[in-house]
């Protein structure tokens, strides 16, 4: 037995579901009777239940992303530390609204 990949494994499971979901609308478009059509519409759903498992399984099976590198990291910190240094000093924060009102005078709490 060969190995295949989760993305070669999911591909082929979804062209054989797209297969029989083709012909179970082709018995749809040919029939009128009910029995046929109820068959017809049971399998297209249970192929949909199907390739939503497989797309599932598929994406749990992933590749692994790759360690993001180290540079990288560096440059940010580089560019976050000139920005820090360029922003000027903040001025104390200002009274908040909320203490303004708990302090008295009109709109009290």
């Amino acid at each position: 037995m060969t190995q295949t990949t989760s993305e070669t494994w999911c591909a082929r499971i979804q062209a054989k579901l797209m297969a029989a979901i083709d012909a179970a609308w082709a018995m749809i478009e040919a029939s009128d009777d009910p029995a046929v059509l109820r068959k017809a519409r049971d399998k297209v759903k249970a192929c949909g239940e199907l390739a939503a498992n497989v797309r599932k399984i598929a994406a749990m099976s992933g590749q692994r992303r790759p360690a993001p590198r180290a540079a990288a990291g560096s440059a940010l910190d580089a560019a976050l530390a000139a920005v820090a240094t360029a922003a000027p000093a903040s001025d104390p924060p200002t009274e908040r609204g909320l203490d303004r009102l708990r302090r008295g005078g009109r709109g009290r709490l």
